[in-house]
């Protein structure tokens, strides 16, 4: 059984993650097209969207292990971006007030689902 607060179409981890996968295509297409980055930008179109469409399928899970195991994917794919993200800055393909809107919301994402899977967690310990 999902947990009750899943089922709210206005859930903020899905639309924020969506959201997310957006912005995400958008540097795709600015670090290929503008900066000719070609490997990283790849990666992190992977694993940003990722985010989102494991959020997704957590949302039709089979149980309620189904779902925290998509959420816990979801978590590792967002560190992965925030990896990819640091690497774009440090490496000057993104600028540091590209770098810290985009990461911003990348580490948003990682908080809430911190937060969801911490929850089962708890719940699992008691």
């Amino acid at each position: 059984m999902l947990p009750v607060y899943w089922d709210n179409k206005d859930n903020p981890v899905v639309n924020k993650s969506k959201a997310f996968a957006l912005r995400i295509i958008e540097l795709y297409k600015y670090l290929t097209d503008k900066k000719q980055e070609y490997v990283i930008s790849k990666q992190i179109l992977r694993s940003g969207t990722s985010i989102g469409a494991n959020i997704r399928e957590a949302h039709r899970g089979l149980s309620d292990s189904d779902f925290y195991a998509k959420l816990t994917i979801s978590l590792k794919e967002a560190d992965e971006t925030a990896y990819w993200l640091e690497l774009l800055s440090e490496s000057r393909f993104l600028t540091k007030d590209e770098f810290n809107s985009i990461y911003q919301d990348c580490e948003e994402l990682i908080r809430l689902l911190v937060s969801i899977t911490k929850h089962r967690n708890d719940k699992k310990q008691k």
